[in-house]
């Protein structure tokens, strides 16, 4: 990946930090109420995922801008449009608009954050990034081979 991929290498890193975090507090959380005990790590888990979704639409919207796709409307569409280049399989578009959504709720809407869903995204989700970071490096990857980069 050369020069104009920085800003996608640097977002790739973060987002790997960040699901290393989530991953590592995914196993050490055994229960829900044990989760909602700890304001701290209720806090800390939120704000990580937010990060890890952040970096998926600033991924996303550096492709976009690189292979001249057509223009985001809002943050579900920057997934819409990845889907539509065939960047991401369509199976993963509805994890993605989903991940939009509840970076949403986050940002706009805290004051209705519902721990147990963001409890379920800790324990369950978390394989959509990786499943989106390798689509993503392999769509770079086919991109540089396929044109000489």
């Amino acid at each position: 990946m050369g020069d104009a991929d920085d800003v996608i290498v640097e977002r790739l890193m973060y987002l790997r930090n960040e699901l290393a975090y989530l991953n590592q507090e995914r196993d050490r959380v055994r229960s829900f109420r044990q989760y909602v005990g700890d304001v701290r790590l209720e806090k800390a888990v939120e704000r990580s995922l937010q990060v890890a979704i952040e970096a998926c639409l600033d991924i996303g919207r550096r492709l976009i801008a690189l292979e001249g796709f057509r223009y985001p409307e809002d943050n579900k569409d920057v997934f819409r449009i990845l889907c539509e280049e065939g960047v991401v399989p369509e199976g993963l578009l509805p994890s993605r608009i989903d991940m939009a959504r509840f970076r949403n709720l986050i940002v706009h809407d805290y004051p209705r954050i519902d721990d147990a869903r963001v409890y379920g995204m800790l324990k369950k989700r978390l394989d959509d990034f990786d499943a989106y970071t390798r689509t993503v490096v392999a769509y770079l990857e086919w991109e540089e081979t396929a044109h000489g980069g």
